[in-house]
């Protein structure tokens, strides 16, 4: 492996900079109760967070195309208006992305969640300052999965190269979408995938904080 720092660190949004867990879980909710299913515990739709809504209803309900369709059209109904700022910073996150700032390495949003919301959210926290770039899912369909949300975000940066890049998300589909583009991925063990999860995917390091991830980054102990 390269000796040199990598100058780009690509991180996903919900569950690696945020936990959108009420707003997310509230939405699905509100989508739900319209074909009369109540969900009591919110930990059963933690599996929400971070994969394509599409998928989600598809996969987890059972709705055909068309009845995911107008579930997700709700959802965005609910979170639109209420659920998007029902979310909140991990502790750290500020820190990690100054320190990484400081330290010269270019900063990208890579997110499978609509690129509108992303930047409202980083806007809301006041962290968008940090970032050089923002790619999310496009709200036409046109890129949904996150290998294609990491393409665009190669775009964003036209001169650099992959082996020069690190991603960092919660989810087996970070380290998925990444690994198709040669690009090796730190696990968020704060966010919502497990340690099984990740390692099973093939994450290159794991790390317990975002100061941790700063640090694994910055000293490429992966």
């Amino acid at each position: 492996m390269s000796e040199k720092k990598r100058p780009v660190v690509l991180f996903d949004l919900d569950g690696t900079l945020t936990d959108p867990g009420v707003g997310i879980t509230n939405a699905v909710m509100y989508a739900l109760e319209r074909w009369g299913i109540t969900v009591e515990n919110r930990e059963e739709l933690y599996c929400f967070i971070g994969p394509p809504l599409l998928d989600s209803f598809a996969r987890f309900y059972g709705f055909s195309p068309e009845e995911a369709f107008r579930a997700r059209a709700l959802y965005r109904e609910y979170y639109h208006e209420t659920g998007i700022f029902e979310n909140a910073l991990y502790p750290g996150v500020p820190q990690m992305l100054e320190d990484l700032k400081n330290a010269g390495f270019t900063i990208l949003l890579a997110t499978s969640k609509p690129e509108p919301y992303s930047i409202l959210i980083l806007e809301h926290y006041g962290i968008d300052g940090y970032f050089d770039g923002i790619a999310g899912a496009s709200m036409d369909d046109t890129r949904t999965t996150k290998d294609e949300v990491i393409a665009y975000a190669l775009t964003l940066v036209p001169d650099a190269d992959p082996a020069d890049m690190v991603m960092v998300g919660d989810r087996r589909l970070d380290v998925f979408g990444a690994e198709k583009h040669g690009i090796p991925c730190i696990g968020a063990l704060y966010g919502y995938g497990s340690r099984e999860e990740l390692l099973e995917a093939g994450a290159a390091a794991l790390a317990e904080s975002p100061a941790e991830v700063a640090e694994i980054v910055k000293n490429h102990s992966f």
